[in-house]
Protein backbone atom coordinates (compact mmCIF):
# COMPACT_ATOMS: atom_id res chain seq x y z
CA UNK A 1 0.00 0.00 0.00
CA UNK A 2 1.14 3.30 -0.91
CA UNK A 3 0.29 6.35 0.68
CA UNK A 4 0.51 9.69 -0.72
CA UNK A 5 0.08 13.38 0.56
CA UNK A 6 -1.21 15.29 -2.47
CA UNK A 7 -0.45 18.82 -0.39
CA UNK A 8 3.54 17.63 -0.48
CA UNK A 9 5.51 20.52 -3.28
CA UNK A 10 8.83 18.75 -2.78
CA UNK A 11 6.91 15.82 -4.85
CA UNK A 12 8.53 13.27 -2.60
CA UNK A 13 6.31 10.78 -0.96
CA UNK A 14 5.58 11.82 3.11
CA UNK A 15 4.24 8.25 5.16
CA UNK A 16 1.11 9.53 6.86
CA UNK A 17 -1.59 7.78 9.00
CA UNK A 18 -4.48 7.79 6.54
CA UNK A 19 -7.40 5.34 5.59
CA UNK A 20 -6.97 3.01 2.64
CA UNK A 21 -8.87 3.88 -0.13
CA UNK A 22 -11.13 1.52 -2.45
CA UNK A 23 -8.61 0.87 -5.57
CA UNK A 24 -10.31 -1.92 -8.65
CA UNK A 25 -10.89 -5.07 -7.58
CA UNK A 26 -9.12 -7.80 -9.09
CA UNK A 27 -11.41 -10.46 -8.90
CA UNK A 28 -14.44 -9.05 -10.34
CA UNK A 29 -15.43 -12.03 -12.47
CA UNK A 30 -12.35 -12.46 -14.45
CA UNK A 31 -12.30 -16.19 -13.15
CA UNK A 32 -8.93 -16.18 -12.82
CA UNK A 33 -6.09 -16.63 -10.28
CA UNK A 34 -7.05 -15.00 -6.71
CA UNK A 35 -10.77 -15.72 -7.45
CA UNK A 36 -12.33 -15.98 -3.71
CA UNK A 37 -9.72 -14.17 -1.80
CA UNK A 38 -10.31 -11.33 0.45
CA UNK A 39 -8.90 -7.40 -0.60
CA UNK A 40 -8.11 -6.13 2.64
CA UNK A 41 -7.07 -2.73 0.44
CA UNK A 42 -9.99 -0.69 2.04
CA UNK A 43 -9.46 -2.12 5.43
CA UNK A 44 -7.82 0.20 8.17
CA UNK A 45 -7.29 -1.36 11.76
CA UNK A 46 -7.89 1.24 14.42
CA UNK A 47 -5.86 0.40 17.97
CA UNK A 48 -8.39 1.26 20.94
CA UNK A 49 -6.04 1.95 23.77
CA UNK A 50 -8.45 2.53 26.84
CA UNK A 51 -5.81 2.26 29.49
CA UNK A 52 -3.98 5.13 27.78
CA UNK A 53 -7.07 7.18 26.27
CA UNK A 54 -6.29 6.67 22.76
CA UNK A 55 -6.41 5.37 19.40
CA UNK A 56 -4.31 4.90 16.60
CA UNK A 57 -4.03 3.31 13.20
CA UNK A 58 -1.59 0.59 13.21
CA UNK A 59 -1.46 -1.19 9.46
CA UNK A 60 0.68 -3.63 11.07
CA UNK A 61 -2.44 -5.54 13.15
CA UNK A 62 -3.65 -6.92 9.43
CA UNK A 63 -0.82 -9.15 9.53
CA UNK A 64 -0.82 -9.24 13.69
CA UNK A 65 1.68 -7.09 14.01
CA UNK A 66 0.79 -4.39 15.46
CA UNK A 67 2.37 -2.45 18.39
CA UNK A 68 0.47 -4.24 21.00
CA UNK A 69 1.06 -7.67 19.67
CA UNK A 70 4.59 -7.28 18.87
CA UNK A 71 6.53 -10.33 21.11
CA UNK A 72 3.58 -11.11 22.74
CA UNK A 73 2.44 -15.15 22.38
CA UNK A 74 -1.29 -15.17 22.40
CA UNK A 75 -3.65 -17.28 23.61
CA UNK A 76 -6.93 -18.22 23.00
CA UNK A 77 -7.93 -18.86 26.66
CA UNK A 78 -8.94 -15.55 28.57
CA UNK A 79 -8.02 -16.83 32.15
CA UNK A 80 -4.05 -17.47 31.44
CA UNK A 81 -3.98 -13.65 31.41
CA UNK A 82 -5.44 -12.03 34.08
CA UNK A 83 -3.48 -9.26 34.42
CA UNK A 84 -3.64 -8.31 30.70
CA UNK A 85 -4.60 -4.66 30.14
CA UNK A 86 -7.32 -4.44 27.20
CA UNK A 87 -7.31 -3.39 23.96
CA UNK A 88 -9.56 -3.42 20.96
CA UNK A 89 -8.42 -3.72 16.79
CA UNK A 90 -11.33 -2.54 15.37
CA UNK A 91 -11.07 -3.08 11.90
CA UNK A 92 -12.65 -0.14 9.78
CA UNK A 93 -14.05 -0.09 6.19
CA UNK A 94 -13.94 2.98 4.17
CA UNK A 95 -16.16 2.49 1.00
CA UNK A 96 -18.03 5.09 -1.44
CA UNK A 97 -21.92 4.85 -0.93
CA UNK A 98 -23.57 5.62 -3.69
CA UNK A 99 -25.58 9.26 -3.71
CA UNK A 100 -23.92 10.14 -0.42
CA UNK A 101 -19.80 9.63 -0.67
CA UNK A 102 -16.93 8.05 0.77
CA UNK A 103 -17.68 7.09 4.73
CA UNK A 104 -17.27 4.48 7.04
CA UNK A 105 -18.99 1.71 5.34
CA UNK A 106 -18.59 -0.99 8.31
CA UNK A 107 -16.72 -1.06 11.69
CA UNK A 108 -16.47 -4.23 13.84
CA UNK A 109 -13.82 -4.12 16.71
CA UNK A 110 -12.10 -7.67 18.08
CA UNK A 111 -11.12 -7.82 22.13
CA UNK A 112 -7.55 -8.04 22.84
CA UNK A 113 -5.61 -8.59 26.48
CA UNK A 114 -1.84 -8.11 26.75
CA UNK A 115 -0.10 -8.47 29.48
CA UNK A 116 3.96 -7.32 28.72
CA UNK A 117 5.30 -8.75 32.00
CA UNK A 118 4.92 -12.68 31.16
CA UNK A 119 4.62 -11.41 27.47
CA UNK A 120 1.22 -13.04 27.33
CA UNK A 121 -2.29 -11.47 25.72
CA UNK A 122 -5.37 -13.52 24.87
CA UNK A 123 -6.59 -12.86 21.22
CA UNK A 124 -9.09 -15.42 19.33
CA UNK A 125 -8.07 -15.61 15.78
CA UNK A 126 -11.73 -16.44 14.46
CA UNK A 127 -13.26 -13.50 16.13
CA UNK A 128 -10.91 -11.27 14.63
CA UNK A 129 -11.64 -13.04 11.06
CA UNK A 130 -15.15 -13.06 11.61
CA UNK A 131 -14.92 -9.09 12.49
CA UNK A 132 -13.03 -8.33 9.44
CA UNK A 133 -15.19 -10.37 7.33
CA UNK A 134 -18.36 -8.45 8.80
CA UNK A 135 -16.79 -4.95 8.42
CA UNK A 136 -15.71 -5.37 4.45
CA UNK A 137 -19.40 -6.84 4.24
CA UNK A 138 -21.11 -3.49 5.79
CA UNK A 139 -21.71 -4.18 9.22
CA UNK A 140 -21.21 -2.99 12.34
CA UNK A 141 -19.99 -4.82 15.76
CA UNK A 142 -19.21 -2.82 18.40
CA UNK A 143 -22.12 -3.18 20.79
CA UNK A 144 -19.81 -5.45 22.82
CA UNK A 145 -17.18 -2.91 23.63
CA UNK A 146 -16.93 -0.93 26.73
CA UNK A 147 -18.46 2.15 27.12
CA UNK A 148 -14.88 4.17 26.77
CA UNK A 149 -13.60 2.01 23.95
CA UNK A 150 -16.55 3.28 22.18
CA UNK A 151 -16.40 6.72 22.96
CA UNK A 152 -12.24 6.75 21.88
CA UNK A 153 -12.82 5.04 18.97
CA UNK A 154 -16.03 7.40 17.91
CA UNK A 155 -14.02 10.18 18.50
CA UNK A 156 -11.32 9.31 16.90
CA UNK A 157 -13.65 8.54 13.37
CA UNK A 158 -15.38 11.76 14.14
CA UNK A 159 -11.94 13.77 14.25
CA UNK A 160 -9.70 12.03 11.90
CA UNK A 161 -11.63 12.96 9.13
CA UNK A 162 -14.91 14.41 9.53
CA UNK A 163 -16.31 14.23 5.63
CA UNK A 164 -16.03 10.47 6.32
CA UNK A 165 -17.70 10.49 9.31
CA UNK A 166 -20.50 12.90 7.76
CA UNK A 167 -21.63 10.29 5.34
CA UNK A 168 -21.50 7.60 8.01
CA UNK A 169 -24.99 5.55 8.34
CA UNK A 170 -26.82 6.86 11.84
CA UNK A 171 -26.22 3.33 13.33
CA UNK A 172 -22.89 3.45 13.98
CA UNK A 173 -22.83 6.71 15.15
CA UNK A 174 -25.48 5.46 17.55
CA UNK A 175 -24.06 2.28 18.42
CA UNK A 176 -20.66 4.49 19.27
CA UNK A 177 -22.74 7.46 21.52
CA UNK A 178 -20.87 10.38 19.30
CA UNK A 179 -22.89 12.58 17.35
Amino acid sequence: MKEFDLNNKDGQDKKKNQFTILKDDSTDGHGGYGVGSISLENMTPVIVDPNEGEAFIDMGALHARSKVEKRIKFLPNKEEVPNGLLYWIAWITVDHREGEGAGYYGVAASELRVDRSIKRGYKLMPEHVNHMDKSLKGKFAVDHMDEPSKKLLGEYLRDFKPELWKNTRQELKDSLGVE
